[in-house]
Parts: C-alpha cells; sequence; structure tokens
C-alpha cells in the first residue's frame, strides 16, 4: 500500500525499579510473553534474538484466532534505549517504528515511549477520512499500549501480573 500517511504516539510510564529491570522486561522472551502484545495464558510464542538486526516475534491467541506482531532490532543499547520495527503480517505489510528510552531517576526509572504509526488510507479517502484515520489509529493504539504498560509496571514491580478474568 503506498498510499499512507503517519502518526506519532508518544507515552511517559515511571516505574518503582531500576531502569536495568525495564530494559530487561523488553527483551527478555520470559517476561515479554506475560505482557509484550500478549497474556501468558493466551501466548502460543515468544522468540527473541536481541540484537541489532536480530528478530522478535509474538503470537497470541485470542477468540480463537492467532495474532502475530513481529519486527528487527534498529538499535540497542542497554539499559537505556531500544529501537525496533513492529509490523502485524496478517493485517497488512505496513511497518512501525518503535523508539523506548529509559532514564534513571532518583527513585525508580523513567521509560518514554515513541511510535510511528504507519496508517493506510482506503481508496477514495478525503482529506478529512485520512485525519479521522490518523486521530482513531493513534487513540486506538494508545489504549492499547497502555493496557501493555500496566502489565510491564506489575511485573517488574511486583514479578507477576494480574490478568483479566
Amino acid at each position: 500500500m503506498a498510499n499512507t500517511s503517519t502518526t506519532t504516539l508518544t507515552m511517559t510510564r515511571r516505574f518503582d525499579v531500576s531502569a536495568d529491570k525495564v530494559f530487561d522486561a523488553w527483551l527478555n522472551p520470559d517476561k515479554m510473553r506475560k505482557w509484550l502484545f500478549t497474556m501468558e495464558p493466551t501466548n502460543k510464542v515468544a522468540t527473541n534474538k536481541p540484537h541489532v538486526g536480530g528478530r522478535w516475534e509474538i503470537v497470541d491467541h485470542r477468540e480463537g484466532k492467532d495474532y502475530r506482531a513481529i519486527g528487527e532490532y534498529v538499535e540497542i543499547d542497554p539499559p537505556s534505549k531500544l529501537i525496533f520495527t513492529f509490523k502485524m503480517p496478517q493485517f497488512n505489510d505496513l511497518e512501525d517504528r518503535i523508539v523506548v528510552e529509559i532514564k534513571p531517576l532518583d527513585k525508580g526509572s523513567e521509560m518514554t515511549f515513541t511510535q510511528v504509526i504507519v496508517v493506510p488510507h482506503e481508496a477514495g479517502w478525503t482529506e478529512g477520512d485520512v485525519e479521522k484515520a490518523l486521530v482513531d489509529y493513534n487513540s486506538q493504539t494508545e489504549q492499547g499500549w497502555g493496557y501493555m504498560f500496566e502489565g510491564l509496571k506489575q511485573l517488574v514491580e511486583t514479578g507477576k501480573i494480574n490478568y483479566p478474568v
């Protein structure tokens, strides 16, 4: 799909643990399967090759369907910066770019997450349709990451996640 636009989502979260612990939760497959695009009870695959050019994959099984998220690492600078690509090939071939920056605080750490979201246009869209799609994609993506970041916080601060029933 050549006709696309982008929107940028930026979110910041604080954690009551070191930057190292938060960074590790992004790269350790045993931790990834608990919070990243999945929940441990529904996770089917969590693989990771955490080096520049290495690939990661998460497959989550929900409501009778598999949802696959994949990407490649562009930059890894422990424990402060991680840049990787993200796509869900079952929906389209578009690839987003994600930057995770983690800085130590006097107590704990702060993570700034930025995702450049590629939004496909449908045939016949007006400028208003494009603007609405950009707002919708940004809002829906923010909601999804919000849930995931709550799980990440629980995981790094308590060692477990209280999944919804």
